[in-house]
């Protein structure tokens, strides 16, 4: 796992759905605006409010932010 791999804990849903979007790292994530990640099927507020959480570790947000 490196520092820019999706997390995990945001759940076996959300990381399917972003990764069948093409969203493999959370800099690809960041690219994407909120309602762009809970228009996914399997991304819900848990999940963009953990993926927050990861990328304000890394000094960074999501666009629109």
């Amino acid at each position: 796992m490196t520092d820019d791999d999706l997390p995990a804990s945001i759940g076996r849903p959300a990381l399917g759905a972003l990764r069948a979007a093409g969203v493999d790292r959370l800099s690809e994530v960041a690219r994407r605006r909120e309602e762009e990640l809970l228009a996914l099927h399997g991304v819900g507020p848990k999940a963009v409010r953990l993926l927050r959480a990861e990328l304000a570790e890394r000094g960074l947000r999501l666009a629109g932010d």
